[in-house]
């Protein structure tokens, strides 16, 4: 089975290579191979595979290893120096694209008589933006510039909004349709939990950190600790949780935020370059496993919903963060490309609509089915039309390095 595995992981390296010569981002072959690769189509990485429980551990900690990439970025010294643009522009984008997708939808299932609530799940799934594509990008393309530091503390920010948003449009409801409530304490729960544990692991490990000497030993302590936030996560996710809602790309973002502050600049940098193989492996891994469930008969059968959605979601983000960047007096660039590198789906937002179906599939099937339909659809066309609008955001906005072969 893992053979399997390994033989889709090469694929998928070869498919991003390809991609790559043509001069689009890596991971969108990462995706494709996720999706050609997965059940749906030649099934190497099969359903059987996917509901292991050994390869949904793995997943795990390399879900937490890539919140390394995000929460290596939130040292309280270089948000201070942005702070007030990056929270003000994150809730306006975020804000935005939930009021305006809820709105479009709303009126559009008024004339359709298909019950309103859909339309704020829409909102609530929208919001959430994929920080894995727009970071694979900063990686493959060494972006730098004041759009790419806008963009990377604010994802992590951007996925907590997105978190609070969707838990309490689905509490409500579910409280109007289902005979399961999910009770108001749940949805703070799913989010302090995985930051508590993240945070809690991450400031014993930075204590240890400061004790060792050398940076050899202080990549040891890293790897193992990672190991424990993310075992941590399993117990809560698996044994203490009626179904396993953790994230752990959020356990990983507050592990490593925490001790990134407890230790020096020159020494967290350091231990990020070590670490770098690691991640980039990480990466291909969580990607090609978010691309396998997606169904590509989906795309063939995306009918007037995902139309909507993706362009009423790409407006919302787009003109929030324009929004929200010109009343802080970010940078020009900012301002004008900052949401282009929003416009990619998140994972989260595919967990958000696994949660939504999960509760809507018992009291309102039919509801269910027109999520399910509409946003897997929506991610695959999304995903290949936003990833080529990230690489243009940072090109039209000079943040393009050379691109290294």
């Amino acid at each position: 089975m893992m053979m399997r595995f390994l033989i889709a992981f090469l694929i998928a390296i070869g498919v991003g290579k390809l991609v790559s010569k043509l001069k689009l981002p890596a991971i969108l072959g990462w995706l494709l191979a996720g999706m050609i690769l997965g059940p749906h189509a030649i099934g190497l990485i099969n359903q059987s595979l996917l509901d292991s429980v050994v390869y949904g551990r793995i997943i795990n900690i390399l879900e937490c290893s890539v919140g390394l990439m995000i929460g290596t970025e939130l040292v309280w010294k270089k948000i201070k120096s942005a702070g007030k643009q990056i929270i003000i522009t994150t809730l306006t984008q975020s804000l935005g694209t939930f009021l305006f997708v809820s709105l479009v939808f709303g009126i559009t299932f008024y004339f359709m008589k298909l019950p309103i609530y859909l339309a704020f799940l829409f909102g609530g799934i929208a919001l959430a933006t994929a920080p894995a594509p727009a970071l694979s990008i900063v990686r493959e393309f060494k972006t730098d510039g004041p759009v790419t530091k806008t963009l990377i503390p604010m994802a992590a920010l951007d996925d907590m909004v997105g978190v609070v948003i969707f838990f309490t449009t689905m509490a409500i409801v579910s409280g109007q349709v289902s005979s399961q409530d999910m009770p108001i304490y749940m949805i703070a729960f799913i989010v302090l939990l995985p930051l508590m544990i993240g945070t809690s692991v991450g400031v014993l490990s930075g204590l240890v950190m400061n004790r060792v000497k050398t940076s050899k030993q202080r990549f040891l302590v890293l790897i193992g600790f990672i190991l424990i936030a993310s075992l941590v996560g399993m117990i809560v996710n698996y044994h203490f949780l009626s179904t396993p809602i953790l994230n752990f790309m959020l356990i990983g973002m507050a592990f490593s935020a925490a001790f990134a502050n407890m230790i020096k600049t020159e020494e967290l940098d350091d231990l990020m370059k070590q670490f770098n193989p690691i991640l980039s492996v990480s990466m291909i891994i969580v990607i090609l496993n978010l691309g396998s469930p997606l169904d590509y008969h989906l795309i063939l059968g995306a009918g007037l919903f995902t139309v909507i959605y993706i362009i009423s979601r790409a407006i919302g983000k787009y003109f929030g963060a324009y929004f929200g960047a010109t009343i802080t007096h970010c940078p020009r660039t900012v301002q004008k490309y900052l949401g282009l590198t929003l416009l990619p789906h998140s994972g989260v937002s595919l967990v958000f609509t696994g949660i939504a179906v999960a509760n809507l599939s018992g009291p309102a099937p039919e509801s269910a089915q027109i999520i399910q339909g509409t946003i897997a659809a929506a991610a695959v066309i999304n995903e290949l039309i936003a990833v080529i609008m990230a690489k243009k955001g940072f090109e039209w906005a000079g943040e393009m390095a050379s691109h290294e072969e």
